[in-house]
């Protein structure tokens, strides 16, 4: 299993690696990394996503997984979205999940989607991702999180421009966990009790996908 926590604490204060253009699948690319986005009270995705995927790990490991990260701390730089897709490959993991926030500037969105990519580009990107992100989807509906509002149908929304979905050879998904700038899914994200539902949840669908 292989957790990708999305960008990383460093990557502000270094826009010459971030900004470098990286391949992104299909024949195009993308700047190595971002800086992700914040709530209005200045709470960093960066932090959100290292929280929650260390909760996610230390679940998955009890329920005897192996996991593997694709950064090994939230206070350096990258790693750049073509390198993390090929961790996961390189582990020849059964599945790679990314997190993630988003940051809709309309304070009214909320919810959460998550993304696989599409058209496939290999097998493993085909009904093996499919069913890695509904299985996510259903855990996360279970938990009594809302699905997007502003992105997506019913919590799923498959695209073909991330990276580290395109250049994966193994079941991925990344999840968008909800807007960081409503303020009440903030307010979970900035709590350490808000965390460990998302983690809980993440966790719950990882593990009913490889059954």
């Amino acid at each position: 299993m292989v957790l990708d926590p999305g960008h990383n604490g460093g990557n502000a204060s270094h826009p010459g690696v971030i900004n470098k253009p990286v391949p992104a699948g299909r024949g195009e690319t993308k700047p190595c990394n971002t800086t992700g986005t914040a709530t209005r009270q200045g709470y960093p995705e960066h932090a959100f996503t290292w929280d929650v995927a260390q909760r996610v790990g230390a679940l998955l490991r009890a329920a005897g997984l192996r996991v593997e990260y694709t950064r090994n701390d939230d206070n350096g730089v990258g790693p750049c979205v073509d390198r993390r897709a090929a961790i996961g490959n390189e582990a020849n993991a059964d599945a790679v999940v990314s997190i993630h926030a988003d940051g809709s500037t309309s304070p009214v969105a909320h919810g959460f989607h998550v993304s696989y990519s599409a058209p496939p580009l290999n097998p493993a990107q085909g009904e093996p991702s499919i069913s890695l992100a509904h299985a996510l989807r259903d855990s996360l509906q279970q938990a009594g999180y809302p699905t997007s509002t502003y992105l997506g149908s019913a919590g799923i929304y498959p695209r073909d421009d991330l990276a580290g979905l395109n250049l994966s050879t193994r079941p991925a998904a990344l999840v968008e966990c909800g807007n960081m700038r409503n303020a009440t899914e903030a307010a979970a994200m900035a709590s350490p009790e808000g965390r460990a539902r998302y983690a809980q949840a993440i966790a719950a669908g990882v593990e009913a996908f490889l059954g």
